[in-house]
């Protein structure tokens, strides 16, 4: 068997992790959820302000790297406790890369992951997301 060669140290570790990744994304994604527009999934292109390039790059680099920490945590969620896909919607809604539209329409037109998104926005008194319209970008 391979979990009686594992070190108990190991599972309490794991088993921190899993509750610490658990109890930070009851607090976070629900923020995260409440405050994407509500037109975000169904627009075809995200509003691009100008600013300098340095702090321009700064918070591209902080926000790619809060995206791939929560991408990482929700994959993981998927088999320990917690919100796994919708971690994982709100990671790549942070991510910069190429078709990243046609896979956050993919998840988010799952009617369950909409039903639940637009009740935590309800809950946190936001207007309901728009349903995404086809995408023309697969």
């Amino acid at each position: 068997m391979v979990l009686s060669r594992m070190p108990l140290s190991f599972l309490w570790w794991v088993s921190i992790l899993s509750g610490v990744l658990f109890l930070a994304t009851l607090v976070t994604v629900p923020i995260f959820i409440a405050l994407i527009p509500p037109d975000y999934f169904s627009r075809e292109r995200p509003c691009l302000r100008k600013i300098h390039p340095i702090p321009k790059w700064t918070l591209l680099v902080f926000k790619n790297l809060l995206g791939l920490m929560l991408l990482i945590s929700g994959i993981v969620m998927l088999i320990l406790p917690g919100q796994g896909i919708i971690t994982i919607l709100v990671g790549l809604s942070l991510l910069d890369f190429p078709c990243k539209k046609h896979i956050q329409r993919r998840l988010i037109g799952d009617p369950r992951v909409f039903k639940t998104m637009n009740w935590i926005r309800a809950r946190a008194h936001k207007p309901p997301l728009e349903y995404p319209t086809p995408s023309h970008d697969q």
